[in-house]
């Protein structure tokens, strides 16, 4: 298994050397070069498993066993997966009408990027304890990835984890998992911004290949393939359970299923159509909140970021540039680096492209779409408590509209993901006139120590806050090469 660029300046990479890099070096996104197929009978032989034994079966299509053998594979994701309050690691509940929820976020914080965030640092771990090496890892949060980055990697030797996310623009438990972490390798910054604003400095640094390379600098956002790789997992465990596929005939087609998914920086809606490519037969919807760029590149080809990012009630999708989307374009476009390269760049040289008709056209066979705003967010999450004593927290509220708005095809199953915990989102809870018993493990946040530094705004504020960044990557190597202890 060897991987490219979407932007076909890079081909013939393996897997450790994507894991350590995020970005490839020309700006692009790392894919493999080709997708494993997902026959109908391998499916049937997968039915049944536990997640657990899914994520390995999926991640070993990925992963050559003379980098990680088997054994070892199988050690590093039960270890990962090992600390999530149900023992099955997700859960489906089963509701009135048809209305079914993939719970993805038992993990330590909450959110479903647990699930991939503690699978992608074990890797990085086995690594880097083999080759007695150390990484310092850079990442920008919308809300959940931060803190899911902290938990997972809090502790451990070889990696240092620099964590930026936007002040103001969170919920208080989203940014009390991260700046209650007082461990020596963690590192936070709260930057007056939106995550869009803490994406465009990031980009910079990761364009300097002699700072990545000194440093041992790379990424745990979806922008590394490891994370998406991992997703892959949550949409065939959805299609194993709920497709009603141990009807199908022996030899006939295998059914089809609707998985509805709440979509921000599209990462998971990627994996989606990446399992789709595979073989999964798969209907895929992105709902998105009022940050619609998803929505209108599909309904009419604007793939243009608006002037600014709305504040909603689903903070961790409020974002303007859905940069998994290029991994989405590639495939659409038949893997063609060229085409996307000058898309890609020209998005983000001018904050905005319109697609030809002929690739929107492409695009919404593929994705459905929806968007809600955050009265819809609110009346979705009423209607399912009254309809069924369930509380969703207002990103599963965003798939979950597509419930009550768009009716059912005669014989589609559907499955909705819900993202996260409401007891991350307690303002929204209460806005919707519901309340919900917060878990002791958040309840214990508000006695805990704080730290964390700010990135103000200022008139060159991008520039500054790279300077800042870049100061606290280097001052974190010389340390470590001097065997110190780092603290903010």
């Amino acid at each position: 298994m060897q991987y490219c660029s979407t932007r076909g300046g890079v081909h013939g990479w393996g897997f450790r050397d994507v894991l350590f890099s995020g970005y490839a070096p020309d700006g692009g996104m790392f894919m493999p070069e080709s997708l494993p197929v997902l026959s109908p009978d391998i499916l049937r032989g997968w039915r049944g498993l536990p997640y657990t034994k899914l994520v390995v079966e999926v991640a070993s299509l990925f992963i050559p066993p003379q980098l990680i053998p088997r054994e070892d594979l199988e050690v590093l994701v039960g270890e990962a997966l090992s600390g999530f309050s149900v023992p099955e690691v997700v859960r489906i509940a089963r509701l009135k009408e048809g209305l079914s929820v993939l719970e993805l976020f038992h993990g330590k914080t909450l959110a479903f990027k647990d699930l991939a965030m503690t699978c992608t640092v074990r890797f990085l771990d086995y690594f880097l304890r083999k080759d007695n090496h150390r990484v310092t890892v850079v990442v920008g949060t919308s809300g959940d990835t931060g803190g899911s980055a902290i938990q997972s990697a809090k502790g451990l030797s070889g990696l240092d984890v620099v964590v930026i996310f936007p002040r103001g623009r969170i919920t208080p438990v989203q940014e009390k998992h991260m700046i209650t972490c007082l461990e020596d390798n963690i590192h936070v910054f709260a930057a007056n911004g939106s995550s869009d604003d803490i994406d465009q400095p990031l980009r910079s640094l990761f364009a300097d290949q002699e700072l990545v390379k000194s440093h041992g600098l790379m990424s745990l956002n979806s922008v590394n393939w490891s994370r998406v790789m991992v997703q892959l997992a949550h949409f065939i465990y959805a299609y194993l359970e709920l497709s009603g596929m141990e009807y199908a005939k022996a030899d006939g087609d295998l059914p089809e299923l609707e998985v509805v998914v709440p979509t921000g920086g599209a990462g998971n809606i990627a994996a989606g159509y990446i399992v789709k490519q595979m073989g999964l037969p798969l209907k895929l919807v992105a709902m998105v909140n009022s940050n619609d760029i998803v929505h209108r590149t599909i309904t009419t080809g604007d793939f243009s970021m608006a002037t600014n990012v709305t504040q909603t009630l689903a903070p961790a999708i409020d974002i303007q540039d859905p940069y998994n989307m290029e991994r989405v374009f590639w495939l659409l476009l038949g893997r063609d680096g060229a085409s996307v390269k000058t898309m890609m760049e020209e998005f983000q040289q001018s904050r905005r492209h319109s697609l030809p008709e002929n690739h929107r056209r492409l695009l919404s066979q593929i994705l459905s779409t929806g968007t809600v705003n955050d009265e819809g967010i609110l009346e979705t999450m009423r209607r399912c408590w009254e309809e069924n004593q369930y509380v969703l927290c207002p990103h599963s509220a965003v798939a979950v509209w597509h419930h009550y708005h768009c009716p059912h095809s005669p014989g589609l199953n559907r499955c909705y993901i819900a993202t996260a915990s409401p007891a991350k989102f307690q303002e929204a809870v209460t806005r919707a006139g519901l309340t919900f018993d917060l878990p002791d493990a958040v309840l214990a946040l508000d006695e805990l120590a704080t730290r964390y530094q700010n990135l103000e705004r200022s008139p060159d504020w991008c520039k500054d806050w790279e300077d800042r960044l870049r100061e606290k990557i280097q001052s974190v190597s010389s340390v470590r090469r001097n065997k110190g202890t780092c603290y903010i």
